[in-house]
């Protein structure tokens, strides 16, 4: 492994100190400036090994194989879907150094989490989704004019990062046509705004995995899978890092 990029965060860190993004604390070492959390904090994000709803999921608190919202819900374009982490607590506080911080170092840690969530749990066996192998990664599309509003695009950010970190296949293939912010939107108003206001502007992968940074109602993922299938792509999955 080369660590040269390790030891030049490290330089970093020393010449414009961050610290830990969870605890402060100073990061001493080249992994922890990496990173961007110290060596105490980064065990807590191990990705949690619980049986998890086949459709949206998020994990399970009954034997059944779909979650009751997916149960009563009219389904997903998406053929499945993975996620790591509840949007709570520390997890909060940790999207929100890295969307909100731009913190690139912890773009690295969300990366490599990422990829460590298909090997780990492999929770489609019977597609291949336990590599990368076969799949096209495609990051959901910003909002227009958000690059030039906030300056980056956290998701982007997270696919240059697979690229060069991991060699993922990134395929940029979907846009977003102006839409209300889905954030400031309910969540039967989340469910219709996006319909139609995504396209794939190239043919995407025949294999997708979809990766976003958090899912609330699943309508953005499934706007986007949608696109992807109207496009040609045959079997898309879906992969969030935080659940709302």
């Amino acid at each position: 492994m080369n660590h040269i990029p390790q030891y030049l965060a490290l330089t970093r860190e020393y010449l414009f100190p961050a610290g830990c993004a969870i605890c402060g604390t100073m990061l001493l070492e080249a992994e922890e400036a990496w990173y961007g959390l110290c060596h105490t904090c980064r065990p807590r994000f191990e990705i949690e090994a619980v049986k998890r709803c086949v459709s949206c999921g998020r994990p399970l608190i009954s034997e059944q194989e779909r979650c009751i919202p997916c149960r009563e819900g009219e389904g997903f374009s998406f053929d499945g879907a993975f996620v790591l982490y509840p949007y709570t607590g520390a997890y909060r506080k940790l999207l929100k150094a890295y969307k909100f911080g731009k913190s690139h170092p912890l773009g690295n840690f969300l990366a490599q989490k990422m990829i460590d969530a298909l090997t780990a749990f492999a929770p489609f066996p019977e597609s291949g989704l336990d590599d990368c192998a076969g799949f096209g990664w495609v990051p959901v599309p910003p909002r227009p004019g958000k690059i030039r509003q906030t300056g980056w695009d956290q998701i982007d950010y997270l696919a240059g990062r697979l690229s060069r970190l991991y060699r993922a296949p990134v395929c940029r293939c979907l846009k977003r046509l102006p839409s209300k912010s889905q954030k400031e939107l309910n969540r039967e108003s989340r469910k219709t705004n996006l319909r139609g206001r995504i396209i794939s502007a190239q043919k995407p992968p025949v294999r997708v995995l979809l990766f976003d940074d958090v899912i609330t109602t699943g309508s953005t993922l499934d706007a986007c899978a949608a696109a992807l299938k109207a496009a040609g792509a045959e079997t898309v999955y879906a992969l969030c890092l935080f659940y709302d």
